[in-house]
C-alpha cells in the first residue's frame, strides 16, 4: 500500500495521544520523526518534506484539544490539512474552450517511456487524437490500436511531414470536423535535450493549446516533481499526469509535483487499461496516505459499475433473506469492473492496518468461491438450501469438489460461510431500513415497527423491557 508505513505511524501516534489535553513537542516530537523518515522512505522530496514538518509542528504544537475531539484525531486533521494542501488542495480539471470557439486543445508532453501514447487514448473521449510521435517505431500504429478500442479517431500524415506540420493539419482536419477537443501526442526521448524542448516549443506555438500536460511516470519518485519543473521552465506547462500510481508502493511523486514546480497533478493513471485514468483530488489522496480510506472514489467507482434496476433487486433479495450464490456471482463481477478487489479495500477506512498478505488471501478466497459455484448446477446456485442439508447434499457438495478441483471440505466451508453471510446481510439491512424509518421492519413496512418519533435509544428500551416480561422458557425457567 502506499505510504503503508506512514498510515501506521499514524495509528501509533493516534493511540499515544489518547487522554491528553494538550499537543506538545514531547507527546507529538517523535511521531513528527517518524512521519518524516516515512515520507524520504516513499521518495518525497526533502525540501517538501522538511516544510510539511515545520508548518504541522507549527500548528499543533501547544494547540488545545477541541472539546469533544480526540487529541490524536485532531493531530491527524492538521497532517490531513497540509497534506492537502502540498498536492494542491482543489482538484485541476482541464482546460475548456468557449463553445463555438473552436475545439479545445490539449498538448501532452514527456520523456520516453512515460506512457504519453496510453494518457492520450485515456483522456479521448469524442475526440480526435493527433499522431505527432514521428520518432518512435509503431508510435502511430499503437495509438490507432488503443484509440480502436474507445471509438475514437486518429488523425496521421505523412511522418516526414513533420511534428509541427502534422499538428496544425490535424487542427485544421478537428475544426473542419467539429470535434469538441483535440489530444496531440508528442515524441519522447530518454532524456531532456535540447530538440526535444525546441520541437515541443514549435509544436505549441502552431497549435496554441488550452492545456499542456506532461505525463510522468510516478515510478521515479521525486525526480517526476523535477521533471515537472525542467518542462514547465522550458515549454511552459499547465499540469501533470501522474502514470503508473498503481505500480508506486513508495508514491513520493504525488507529494512532491506541486510543491517543487508549482504545477497541479491533474489526472493519475491507476492501471494499464484504457479506463484507468481518474481525476486526481487532493484531499482524498491525502485520507489514503493516512489510511483513512477513500469512500468518495469507492462511492463512484460503483456508481460507474451498478445498474439501478439490479442493485434494487439484490437489495430487495438480502432483506428477504433470499441472496443466491448467482446473486453472489453478479456481486463479484460488479466489483472485478471497479478494480482489483485489494485496490479497492485499501479504499475503505481502517484497512491500512490490513496486511498486503492478508489483502491476497481475502482475495484468493473470493476466486476459490467463484471457482466453486462455478461447478454448481442452476438449481443449487439458485437455491443454496440445496447443499445445507438434506441426504443430497452429500452427493451435490462431492460433485461440486470434483468438478472444480477443489476438496470437499473447500466446498462445506462456502456454503457454511455463505449462509452466515446472508443471515447477516438480512439482518443489516432490515435493521437500516428499519432505522431509516421504511421498509421491512419499519414503520412503513410491512412488520409496522416503532413509530418515527421514537429514537433509537427508546427503540431498545422498550425491546429491553419486553423480553424481560417474556416468560422464561429452557434453563433458568
Amino acid at each position: 500500500m502506499m505510504f503503508e508505513s506512514l498510515a501506521e505511524k499514524m495509528d501509533q501516534t493516534v493511540r499515544k495521544l489518547r487522554g491528553t489535553d494538550k499537543i506538545t513537542e514531547a507527546n507529538i516530537g517523535g511521531a513528527l520523526k517518524e512521519v518524516r523518515r516515512s515520507m524520504l522512505d516513499a521518495d518525497v522530496n526533502l525540501r517538501v518534506v522538511d516544510q510539511l514538518i515545520a508548518d504541522v509542528r507549527e500548528r499543533a504544537v501547544g494547540s488545545q484539544v477541541v472539546a469533544g475531539v480526540e487529541p490524536g484525531q485532531q493531530f491527524i486533521k492538521i497532517i490531513y490539512e497540509e497534506l492537502t494542501r502540498v498536492m494542491g488542495k482543489d482538484a485541476a480539471p482541464l482546460a475548456r474552450r468557449a463553445a463555438g470557439s473552436g475545439p479545445t486543445v490539449v498538448l501532452l508532453a514527456g520523456l520516453q517511456g512515460a506512457g504519453k501514447t496510453t494518457a492520450a487514448a485515456k483522456l479521448a473521449l469524442y475526440v480526435l487524437l493527433v499522431a505527432c510521435d514521428v520518432y518512435r517505431p509503431a508510435a502511430v500504429e499503437q495509438l490507432q490500436t488503443l484509440a480502436g478500442m474507445i471509438d475514437v479517431d486518429v488523425f496521421t500524415a505523412d511522418l516526414e511531414l513533420g511534428a509541427v506540420e502534422i499538428a496544425r493539419r490535424g487542427l485544421t482536419a478537428a475544426e473542419e470536423g467539429k470535434y469538441d477537443t483535440v489530444i496531440i501526442d508528442t515524441a519522447g526521448r530518454q532524456v531532456i535535450n535540447d530538440k526535444l524542448m525546441r520541437e515541443l516549443r514549435d509544436v505549441k506555438a502552431a497549435t496554441r493549446p488550452d492545456d499542456t500536460l506532461l505525463v510522468v511516470d510516478a515510478m521515479t519518485g521525486q525526480e517526476a516533481a523535477n521533471l515537472t519543473r525542467a518542462f514547465n521552465d522550458s515549454v511552459g506547462i499547465t499540469g501533470a499526469i501522474l502514470t503508473k500510481l498503481d505500480g508506486d508502493t513508495r508514491g513520493g511523486a504525488a507529494l512532491s509535483v506541486q510543491s517543487v514546480s508549482g504545477k497541479p497533478i491533474k489526472f493519475v493513471g491507476t492501471g494499464e487499461k484504457v479506463e484507468k485514468l481518474e481525476p486526481f483530488f487532493p484531499e482524498r489522496m491525502a485520507s489514503r496516505i493516512l489510511g483513512m480510506g477513500d469512500v468518495l472514489t469507492l462511492v463512484d467507482k460503483a456508481e460507474e459499475a451498478m445498474d439501478v434496476k439490479e442493485a434494487e433487486a439484490l437489495t430487495k433479495r438480502m432483506v428477504e433473506n433470499t441472496f443466491d450464490f448467482e446473486d453472489f456471482l453478479k456481486q463479484s463481477k460488479m466489483i472485478s469492473t471497479m478494480g482489483s478487489f485489494g485496490g479497492l479495500m485499501k479504499m475503505l477506512p481502517g484497512v491500512g492496518s490490513i496486511s498486503g498478505q492478508q489483502m491476497a488471501q481475502a482475495e484468493q478466497k473470493l476466486k476459490l468461491a467463484t471457482c466453486l459455484i462455478n461447478s454448481m448446477t442452476v438449481a443449487e446456485r439458485r437455491q443454496p438450501d440445496l447443499l445445507g442439508s438434506g441426504g443430497a447434499a452429500a452427493s451435490r457438495l462431492s460433485r461440486i469438489a470434483r468438478g472444480s478441483g477443489r476438496s470437499v471440505a473447500d466446498a462445506k466451508t462456502l456454503v457454511s460461510d455463505f449462509q452466515r453471510m446472508r443471515t447477516m446481510m438480512a439482518k443489516m439491512s432490515k435493521k437500516m431500513m428499519a432505522e431509516q424509518g421504511g421498509g421491512p421492519g419499519g414503520p412503513d413496512g410491512p412488520g409496522g415497527g416503532a413509530p418515527p418519533s421514537v429514537n433509537r435509544a427508546q427503540r431498545r428500551k422498550a425491546s429491553k423491557k419486553k423480553a424481560q416480561s417474556a416468560p422464561k422458557r429452557g434453563f433458568g425457567k
